[in-house]
């Protein structure tokens, strides 16, 4: 599979930096295409329909929408700046039409919508290929194009609408409606899933793993359904995912995020990532530690507030005070106390007093089990998503292994006991990502993952499926569909027979935030959480509720949000668009 990917990669290489000197689609401004010869040989062909693939690279089209989820309830940044484009963050309070992040996004999606259309009109056009093939290749051209236009939907809500190539003179349309726009996705997807030749999905190892099927059509079409609000035809759509091949992965689901199962049946749709420069992932650079291999940064963390939701293994409400008496109740100063590592020196008890640390609760033998075991009885996907303190991380220095464990305060050392993980912000106590940071010394450089970045899959398309049912009203079949997901995680299933266990499910507006529940804990680093609570706008309540923000892992304040209005639910048209294009308005809020 892998020696296939390489010559994927190298077709994409190809098209990039030689096909493309033809339809100058790297040259030139994202909203100019044209085709010249590039479509004259077989050969040609594919190269550029995988350029047009070669967008889901860009960082927010698809292989870093994870770095999005640091402004979602599930993560957060340790700085002002988001590290990406040296944006601000959503939640600064002080992000504006003029900054990068919307432009860049903009630019992005526009730029696959406008190679999907040249590729469209020259397979149209005659080709030198079989009909089957191009019929294919059109299929999956107009599915790249919905995935798109959705990406610009759902936070621009409602933008111009090109759908043939055009020059650069002639990209100044006004916005269409946000139903429009809906419109046109539907459109395209629907004609991709009613081409013969588009596959269902394709076998593990098939050389064109990686491209659209029907399944990942099916399974978009359900989520442009399910933001409509059609809930019925968004049900119809995502049971028939489940009948064309995708299925879980019934293994432990930390290892889902591994090489070796990256194309297993449950990851529909994927950007297609090899451990060559500038053609994998960067999760391992950007949510690594100093201790993982190839020495990282640890800029993007798991919010504390995001950490605590995770369930007690009956499924209960995870409380601190039932684990740490009187915990609540103290400050986030005195409560320091539960985090401190075993055998402190008197002198250094002497100093966590004079700061205020309650440290008559410390126990000189024994502190490191007692908060350990909060973690513990938790959901299972806490440990495989997060790094809690006292846990223990496989790591490396240079290209030798080790194991690491994350203790507070920090001693050291990298290479001897006692073997503290070390991170950037060894002055602090935050809680670190385990998910998708690799282990040992497993990959050749930290700044290209081999590992595929999953866009669509099949945890996805239930738990939608489950919100689409439920949101037409309650129905044990929901309840059914959700357990599959937790089943698959090892935690406690949910019923509706007895009312006294903390799994029981009392009616829809209990088992709506069931499901929402289930996508955060399920989907973290995916580039699905902060869409998600926009779509919902539970946002403002589950980001920046009284004392959220930043914290440390007690819950001291290093940084706090500040929720500038709910236009944030709505992305601005970045300002830059709007002075190329005096036809566009702004949205409310942004002017």
């Amino acid at each position: 599979m892998k020696m296939l990917k390489y010559i994927l990669i190298l077709v994409i290489i190809f098209t990039t930096i030689g096909g493309c000197k033809e339809n100058l689609l790297d040259t030139t401004p994202y909203s100019q295409i044209g085709s010249g010869n590039m479509w004259d040989s077989e050969n040609l062909v594919e190269k550029g329909v995988n350029g047009v693939y070669n967008t889901l690279r860009y960082t927010y089209v698809g292989n870093e929408l994870w770095m999005l989820d640091q402004d979602a309830f599930t993560g957060s940044n340790r700085d002002r700046t988001s590290w990406i484009l040296g944006s601000s963050t959503l939640k600064s309070g002080v992000i504006t039409a003029a900054d990068g992040l919307f432009q860049a996004y903009w630019q992005q999606h526009y730029e696959g919508i406008h190679r999907a259309n040249d590729a469209i009109e020259n397979l149209t056009s005659g080709v030198p290929v079989s009909e089957e093939k191009t019929a294919r290749l059109i299929a999956e051209m107009k599915f790249l194009r919905a995935y798109f236009y959705f990406g610009l939907n759902r936070v621009y809500k409602g933008v111009p609408i090109y759908l043939e190539p055009v020059p650069a003179e002639e990209v100044n349309r006004p916005r269409e409606t946000e139903q429009a726009v809906w419109d046109v996705i539907i459109k395209d997807l629907t004609a991709s899933i009613n081409e013969a030749n588009l596959p269902d999905m394709y076998a593990r190892g098939d050389a064109n793993k990686g491209h659209a099927t029907k399944a990942a059509a099916y399974a978009l079409r359900g989520k442009a359904y399910l933001y409509m609000e059609e809930y019925a035809k968004a049900e119809e759509d995502l049971r028939k995912v489940g009948d064309l091949g995708p299925a879980l992965f019934q293994g432990d689901y930390k290892d889902l995020f591994k090489e070796a199962n990256e194309d297993h049946p449950e990851m529909i749709f994927s950007v297609q990532n090899i451990a060559l420069s500038g053609l994998g992932t960067r999760t391992q650079k950007h949510v690594g530690t100093r201790v993982a291999f190839g020495s990282n940064w640890n800029n993007h963390l798991p919010n504390v507030d995001f950490v605590e939701s995770y369930e007690n293994a009956d499924g209960s409400e995870f409380k601190w005070d039932e684990y740490l008496p009187g915990y609540s109740s103290m400050s986030p100063t005195e409560r320091k106390v539960f985090f401190l590592r075993d055998g402190l020196t008197q002198e250094e008890q002497d100093e966590f007093e004079s700061q205020g640390v309650e440290m008559s609760l410390y126990l000189p033998n024994g502190n490191e089990a007692r908060v350990k075991a909060a973690y513990e009885n938790r959901d299972p996907r806490l440990q495989a998503n997060i790094i809690t303190p006292y846990s223990e991380f496989h790591g490396a220095a240079g290209s030798d292994e080790f194991t690491y464990t994350l203790r507070w305060p920090y001693i050291g050392y990298d290479r001897s006991e006692p073997f503290d993980l070390r991170t950037d912000t060894n002055s602090k106590f935050y809680y670190l990502w385990r998910k998708w940071v690799y282990e040992g010394a497993s990959i050749e450089n930290r700044a290209y993952g081999p590992t595929d970045q999953p866009l669509i899959r099949y945890a996805d398309v239930l738990l939608m499926l489950a919100e689409a049912i439920n949101e037409q009203g309650f129905d044990q079949e929901a309840v059914s569909i959700l357990n599959q997901v937790r089943d698959r995680a090892g935690a406690a299933l949910l019923q509706t027979g007895d009312p006294s266990l903390p799994t029981y499910v009392s009616g829809q507006k209990d088992l709506r935030e069931r499901i929402r529940n289930e996508r955060r804990w399920e989907f973290p680093l995916e580039g699905i959480n902060l869409f998600d609570e926009m779509r919902w706008e539970t946002w403002k309540e589950t980001k920046f509720a009284p004392q959220s923000g930043q914290k440390e892992i007690w819950g001291a304040p290093t940084y706090e949000y500040s929720w500038r209005g709910d236009h944030l639910y709505t992305w601005p048209i970045p300002r830059t668009e709007i002075e190329r294009n005096p036809n566009i308005e702004q949205n409310s809020g942004w002017e």
